[in-house]
């Protein structure tokens, strides 16, 4: 198969797998890809993933390759915090949460980094569609609750304040109802002591 071929037969494809270019050409020699990411057609991802190197990527071509590379997962904690305007920090990795071992890959295209939580714990997430394609985002509440979760530090005023939380648009936005059905889910004690405090903090903030 030659590379012209590839990308005509692959051009609604925003990231490709091996696997991909095998449905097309099982017999393809897997060498060729090497020889195409020396001569800057396309670049590596990471094992067994690549995108075509002409590609211009944006925010949520990165949410989507993130859920492509590393299955089951979906974006949560600061990516998804930022998306929302909930922290005004521009984070400059993609973090998700799965339910596989925790994993940082870094890229040709950027960081992306998943953080383990229990396979229970997988669900509060959108499936939103940009350009044809699906990806996975931690609904607002969840992304709050996903945090609080994995950073058992933040605990108090202070550490709120440290954070940063745009309170003025949680106020606004926050479903508290949905908030505490999810903090139910998660059945675990130290997290609703925190998360009871979070919102006191924005209730009462000043």
């Amino acid at each position: 198969m030659q590379y012209l071929d590839l990308k005509k037969r692959l051009k609604d494809f925003l990231i490709f797998s091996i696997k991909d270019i095998e449905k097309l050409n099982l017999s393809f020699y897997k060498q060729r890809l090497s020889e195409w990411q020396s001569k800057g057609y396309i670049k590596k991802i990471c094992q067994g993933f690549y995108v075509f190197s002409d590609l211009e990527i944006n925010e949520k071509d990165m949410f989507i390759i993130a859920n492509k590379i590393y299955e089951p997962s979906y974006v949560s904690l600061e990516t998804a915090l930022s998306f929302y305007g909930l922290i005004p920090e521009t984070v400059y990795s993609v973090t998700s949460v799965t339910s596989r071992n925790t994993k940082d890959k870094k890229t040709l295209i950027g960081t992306f980094i998943y953080k383990r939580i229990k396979p229970s714990f997988m669900f509060g997430y959108d499936l939103e569609k940009h350009n044809g394609f699906n990806y996975r985002i931690a609904e607002m509440e969840k992304a709050i609750l996903d945090y609080l979760y994995l950073n058992a530090k933040i605990n108090n005023r202070e550490s709120f304040d440290e954070t940063r939380f745009n309170v003025t648009e949680l106020i606004s936005r926050l479903d508290v109802e949905k908030f505490n059905k999810y903090l139910e889910a998660f059945n675990n004690k130290a997290l609703a002591r925190r998360a009871k405090k979070f919102l006191t903090y924005i209730q009462n903030y000043d």
